[in-house]
Formats: structure tokens, sequence, C-alpha cells
């Protein structure tokens, strides 16, 4: 282990004949290291990464908080007890010019949480420049790509409750229907898309996992509305009464 840790030290801080290499040698590189990276997360690997990162690098994490170089090894820290797991390279682009690299990749996680299978896919953009020959990191922005929850069914005479004109403005018309056993949705000229559930009263498009559809029901029951919900900003949307 000790050895191996030594060769991957030394991959990461040395580049040579980095003025002969070519956009797809510095990429494979930038790749290698990248997933070097990533291997020292699980572990909390801090000097693997303070190898790679600059004096002033900044790191953007996928809640969107904003750290300094020591501040970011300074949370680096091994998963804790009952978890583990690895990420994963899944594509990988850099756009290369002289000494400045910026990059884009993705990558696959699979982590072990107490015995439960889980997975997460991130967004990483990143840039990269050769400081004397060696590719440092100089700012890294980690984004939880987020997906569909699972879906739920809900028998046809409970579907047809959510059927009806929304109103979200004197121009916002949003128009619910069942076609078939199947809700569907979209605003007044718009083309209709497929609604599912979540959970009862928690409606989303497939492919917008971003927002979901909240709706309310007045003390009998009864729907009165809903509102759009993209993480914590709501569109209301009121019922029209028929």
């Amino acid at each position: 282990m000790f050895f191996l840790a030594f060769v991957l030290a030394f991959a990461l801080q040395t580049s040579p004949n980095a003025a002969d290499q070519t956009v797809d040698q510095i990429t494979a590189l930038l790749r290698t290291k990248d997933q070097a990276l990533l291997d020292a997360i699980a572990p909390g690997d801090r000097k693997v990464w303070d190898a790679a990162l600059a004096p002033d690098a900044v790191y953007v994490d996928e809640a969107g908080a904003v750290m300094n170089r020591s501040q970011f090894l300074e949370q680096l820290t091994p998963l804790p007890a009952g978890a583990s797991g690895n990420l994963r390279i899944t594509s990988y682009t850099a756009h290369i010019v002289g000494d400045l690299a910026t990059v884009i990749h993705v990558d696959d996680e699979q982590e072990n949480y107490h015995g439960q299978a889980l997975s997460a896919r991130y967004l990483m953009t990143e840039t990269w420049r050769r400081d004397d020959g060696e590719w440092k990191l100089y700012l890294v922005h980690a984004y939880a790509v987020p997906k569909d929850p699972p879906a739920i069914t809900l028998p046809a005479k409970e579907l047809e409750q959510y059927v009806g004109r929304y109103v979200g403005g004197p121009d916002l018309v949003y128009i619910i229907k069942l076609d078939g056993q199947q809700l569907v949705g979209g605003r007044k000229g718009s083309s209709m898309k497929p609604l599912q559930i979540e959970v009862r009263d928690v409606l989303f498009v497939p492919g917008q996992p971003r927002i979901r559809k909240i709706f309310q029901r007045d003390g009998k029951g009864k729907i009165t509305g809903f509102v759009d919900r993209r993480e914590s900003w709501d569109l209301v949307w009121k019922r029209e009464k028929s």
C-alpha cells in the first residue's frame, strides 16, 4: 500500500515532457488525475488532493458551499463506519488551450450505507492550469444530477380529483386531464405532458426532477390548487371553480 501511494503521488505531481504532450495525452493525464482524486474521497486521502490543488484553489460542493483550499482539505475525512463506496468517471471531455484546461466529467457513485445500496451521479466542471510543467487544479464545481423519483399508481377515481383548470395569473392557465389511466397536464396552448405520482398529492413531469406539483385541499378534502415547487420556490396555482 505504501508503494502504491508513493507511485500515485508521484504521478499526480509530475508531467514528464509536458511541452511535447498532445491534447489527447494531456486529456488522458488529467483523467487519470481526476480518477485518483475521486478514489481518494471515500478514504479521505488528503495527500492526493493536496498534491493536485493549486495554492489558491476553490472547491464548490454539490450543496453550494464555497471552500478555499484549506477548508476543503479540512473537511475531507474518511466515510463514517457503516458506509463505503466508490466514484467512477463515466464520461470525460477536456478543452485545452496552451497551459489552460477546462474539464467536464460525469461520475457515477455507488455506496453501501449500512447494508443499503445507494447511487448518485455528479457533473463536475473544473479548471486546470499547467504551472512550471505541472498541472494544478484551480477550480472544481460539483453538481449532483437529479433524477426522477419512483412513481406510484392510484385508482382512476383518485386521479379524477386532479382533473381541472388551474390559474397562476391573468395569462397563466394549467390544464390537467385524464387520458385513459394516465394524467396529463400542460399550460393552455402548449402540448400536454404525462404526470406521474410520487406520493398522494405530489405529482411530477418525467424528465423534470427539480419540480414537484404539490396539491392543497380544503377542510373537506377537496383540491383547491397546487404549487409548482422548484427546490424552495413556489409558483402558486388556484383551481378554477366549476
